[in-house]
């Protein structure tokens, strides 16, 4: 009585929800295509050129980099692919590196794409991948219409796991063409955190960079390494090697363990860039308020000192004379009254937080790039 009882409370939702059904593709009929070769476009993976793999740093890097930052590399954070089709069916299949295994953010962060439809400026959010997540692969329709007609597509790669292959499919006899350009060919570098890796929206779209990439038409550069990213000078020493850059955004303090660290690595982490770029804008953004320090005043005092050493820095370069080093106080980005209600866990955002954590950076971000955005 008890098991049947048991059984006759199970829910599942994916049964009785049909929205919530899983995609069943069969055979689509499709010509399939790879996004490595013309006209398709590739962003967010700034040695694919060299190595030909969907990963943000090198296969080899000249300088050693911490093992966690390396495997971390392979997460796709931030990738994108755009192209123009008249396809009136638009599919995807996706080879992945590994499952989704985090308890809290879900599989279509972790893994999934999803797509944007419309040009620079007007990129509009149309759907995600649906897919059994205890599965390595899968093939899922991303759209259908029952006419033909020219649609601009941006495809964002999953947040936290790997991708071995992925391919598009669009009807026989379809045209296939490369998406609007770019305003240049400068790329907005972002190093950083979880937070900066996506952690934990729920579909890739929603990640900050992601949201930012879609209001200032220049490629982003996605660097954020969960837990691992701090600021190591041989990390800064591979960041040298990215061509065009635009800006450089350091916003890697949740994962300074302590104020020393902090300070011994952010004016070398600078100062090495600063030798390789002598004129490219770095923006310094200090950390999102956590939960807990309403509660906890060792936890605030942390992040009070940490943003205090940050603006001195900054402020010891503008002494010097460097006028394109930047101060971004990270204290209101998720907002100031209702901060604590943007966040999965009480640190990683939800959709909501990075869309705040987006609107406060935003003006930032087009007045440091205004010289880019308008030499077009």
């Amino acid at each position: 009585m008890a098991e049947q009882t048991t059984q006759s409370n199970r829910v599942d939702a994916q049964k009785l929800d049909p929205n919530m059904k899983l995609e069943q593709t069969g055979e689509l009929g499709l010509t399939w295509l790879s996004p490595k070769e013309q006209p398709f476009r590739l962003s967010g993976f700034p040695w694919f050129h060299q190595d030909g793999v969907y990963r943000r740093l090198p296969l080899s890097p000249g300088h050693e980099i911490p093992p966690a930052v390396n495997q971390l590399a392979n997460s796709t954070a931030g990738g994108q692919i755009g192209f123009r089709t008249n396809s009136p069916r638009l599919a995807i299949r996706v080879e992945l590196a590994g499952k989704a295994g985090m308890y809290h953010m879900p599989a279509t962060g972790q893994c999934g794409f999803d797509i944007y439809l419309g040009e620079p400026g007007d990129q509009q959010y149309f759907g995600t991948t649906r897919y059994d997540h205890t599965q390595l692969s899968y093939e899922v329709v991303l759209y259908e219409f029952p006419h033909a007609e020219e649609r601009h597509v941006t495809l964002n790669f999953p947040l936290y796991q790997g991708v071995k292959e992925v391919i598009i499919g669009i009807e026989p006899g379809s045209r296939l063409e490369a998406p609007l350009p770019y305003r240049s060919n400068k790329k907005v570098i972002v190093y950083g955190t979880s937070i900066t890796q996506g952690g934990c929206a729920t579909r890739p779209g929603m990640a900050y960079t992601n949201i930012l990439s879609r209001r200032i038409p220049l490629e982003f550069v996605n660097l954020g390494f969960s837990g691992n990213g701090r600021g190591e000078p041989e990390v800064a020493r591979v960041l040298t090697e990215i061509a065009n850059p635009a800006m450089l955004v350091l916003d890697y303090e949740a994962n300074a363990v302590d104020l020393e660290l902090m300070r011994r690595t952010l004016p070398e982490f600078i100062r090495i860039y600063r030798e390789a770029h002598p004129n490219v804008p770095i923006l310094v953004v200090s950390k999102i308020q956590y939960a807990k320090e309403r509660f906890d005043p060792v936890l605030l005092k942390k992040r009070l000192d940490m943003k205090r050493m940050e603006m001195e820095t900054v402020d010891m370069y503008r002494r010097q004379g460097d006028a394109n080093i930047h101060f971004f106080d990270g204290t209101a980005l998720l907002g100031t009254d209702s901060y604590n209600e943007c966040t999965v866990d009480g640190v990683h955002p939800t959709d909501l937080g990075f869309l705040r954590m987006a609107d406060t950076l935003t003006p930032m971000f087009k007045e440091l790039l205004k010289g880019e955005l308008e030499s077009a």
